[in-house]
């Protein structure tokens, strides 16, 4: 009876769940060796060496500047006017000349 008494009472006891994933990770002799050095200068285990190193390349590509959109759409020489057939005020009238023009072929 006391064992059903001591397991009716509520636990005080939180389980923490991590999830931690599993890499398998092929590294040529440079590669090896510069972990190898990284190790030995920091002291940490090939995990801790390894994560320091994402996080390093993650916080240089943030700091990088990227190419946007517009960066290359100014960069296309389109000449005055680009490629169109009448200004954008015009754009209606230019679009009903242009059918009427491609009708009367």
């Amino acid at each position: 009876m006391q064992r059903m008494e001591r397991l009716a009472e509520p636990s005080r006891r939180v389980i923490h769940w991590y999830y931690m994933a599993i890499r398998t990770v092929r590294l040529d002799e440079a590669s090896e060796r510069a972990l190898a050095d990284v190790r030995r200068a920091t002291g940490t285990s090939v995990s801790g060496a390894l994560k320091r190193g994402l996080v390093a390349a993650r916080d240089a590509l943030r700091g990088e500047s990227s190419v946007t959109p517009f960066d290359v759409y100014r960069a296309i020489d389109l000449g005055p006017g680009g490629y169109a057939r009448a200004p954008a005020r015009q754009a209606k009238r230019a679009v009903r000349a242009l059918l009427r023009r491609k009708r009367s072929r």
